[in-house]
């Protein structure tokens, strides 16, 4: 049985040319998620997900607590069309203060 990977070798960056933050190993993108930017306030997060090879290790979450700080740190909002950023932010409510309901 082979293990697995351990997260030394785990970045999260952001790509704005992409709309995205991304989950690396090393060189290889590993996971991401998708943002778009419907007014001046707002990131809206659309889609998140992470290669099954490496599911179960929280990588979504860590990318997901990233992001929301970023988005924090740029003084906007966030709204979260994402299934798993809304599940996310619902367990994690110290983002509630700038979280705007998806409509």
């Amino acid at each position: 049985m082979s293990e697995a990977p351990d997260n030394a070798d785990i970045t999260y960056v952001h790509v704005p040319e992409k709309h995205r933050y991304e989950i690396r190993d090393g060189e290889t993108l590993v996971g991401f998620t998708q943002y778009r930017l419907p007014d001046d306030v707002h990131v809206d997060f659309l889609h998140t997900e992470v290669d099954d090879a490496y599911g179960g290790r929280g990588l979504a979450g860590e990318l997901v607590a990233m992001a929301l700080a970023d988005v924090r740190g740029q003084g906007k909002r966030i709204i979260a069309h994402c299934p798993y950023v809304a599940k996310w932010v619902v367990k994690h409510d110290e983002f509630a203060d700038i979280t705007d309901p998806a409509s």
